[in-house]
């Protein structure tokens, strides 16, 4: 069976081909077919060509759409065809969350970080839980620098557990700045793409964005804030209880952790015990993300998977639970 695609743009044509065919190539051989470019048209043909005509033309539609394609775009793409699901992913490219600093639009990449986004959008509180690379700190910062930016909301405001075990400080170097800051660079460095550094540094100054380690957040009430906990499941139950209680009028609060990374020994995670609490309560979501949004490079989500694997068979815990 032979299948054609018409290509208006032979630019993008070249970008759907990459680096020395690199794309093609592994379409070839991920569905055993031969792909080659006739005049204004792509033809496909052999093995299962008519599942990857489908995959070529979601590539197509992101191309159009600004997105650059890579090998992980690609087996996200095949695994998505694989499910019958890749019609879902149609209208990622027409929805930008923000833009960064250097004029570069921040968008959804997959279906799970679109779910993500949209329950930031309709909940007062969102629980998310995930893998690394799933884009949850980055993509909560870029919409908490939309709601500031759209007057939503005064001031943003982000923490994590300073140290995994209880934030114990006192052996680092250095004032309590110093001694939290390494904790807090990953949220630092979202703000400054976002803001801009210089931007940033005067808004952190005039106290709009507040980085600080979940300590300091106990015995406040925090209205008119876009207020986001990293690493949450590092908190304690009581830390995580304290935290949730803090929010105050006309915020959104996002909590994010990656449960396969606790480091509380043997106490109960809060991250855990919320997810559980909380689920079906209104105005809250819990949304769960997996290895198949993690948008790093192909290898971190197969070392996700491949953890995955080798965990599913073990005895759960109480820091395990699902």
């Amino acid at each position: 069976m032979i299948q054609t695609i018409n290509i208006e743009r032979l630019d993008n044509a070249i970008k759907l081909f990459g680096n020395y065919d690199e794309n093609i190539q592994l379409l070839c051989t991920d569905y055993n077919v031969d792909i080659a470019l006739r005049g204004d048209s792509i033809e496909i043909k052999g093995g299962q060509a008519t599942i990857c005509k489908s995959v070529i033309e979601k590539m197509l539609q992101l191309i159009e759409g600004g997105e650059e394609i890579d090998k992980a775009r690609i087996k996200y793409l095949e695994e998505l065809a694989s499910e019958g699901k890749l019609s879902e992913i149609t209208g990622l490219n027409n929805s930008i969350i923000a833009i960064t600093s250097r004029g570069k639009p921040v968008r959804c990449k997959t279906i799970g970080q679109k779910k993500y986004v949209q329950a930031i959008k309709d909940n007062t509180l969102v629980i998310a839980v995930g893998p690394a690379g799933t884009g949850k700190t980055y993509l909560a910062v870029a919409l908490a620098v939309n709601a500031y930016k759209k007057k939503q909301v005064e001031k943003i405001i982000l923490t994590r557990p300073a140290v995994e075990a209880g934030e114990k400080l006192g052996f680092l170097p250095g004032d309590m700045q110093n001694k939290v800051d390494p904790y807090l660079r990953p949220l630092y460095d979202a703000l400054s793409d976002m803001f801009g550094l210089e931007n940033y540094q005067k808004l952190l100054e005039r106290q709009i964005i507040e980085v600080a380690p979940l300590a300091y957040m106990r015995g406040r009430t925090l209205s008119d804030s876009f207020i986001i906990l990293d690493e949450a499941q590092n908190t304690t139950r009581e830390q995580m209880k304290m935290f949730l209680t803090r929010i105050g009028e006309r915020s959104k609060m996002v909590v994010n952790g990656d449960i396969t990374q606790i480091d509380l020994g043997e106490r109960t995670s809060g991250l855990i015990e919320a997810m559980h609490i909380l689920k079906g309560v209104d105005d809250i979501d819990v949304v769960l993300l997996s290895h198949k949004d993690v948008v790093r490079q192909e290898l971190v989500k197969n070392i996700i998977k491949a953890y995955d694997s080798a965990n599913k068979d073990k005895p759960l815990n109480k820091n395990t639970k699902k």
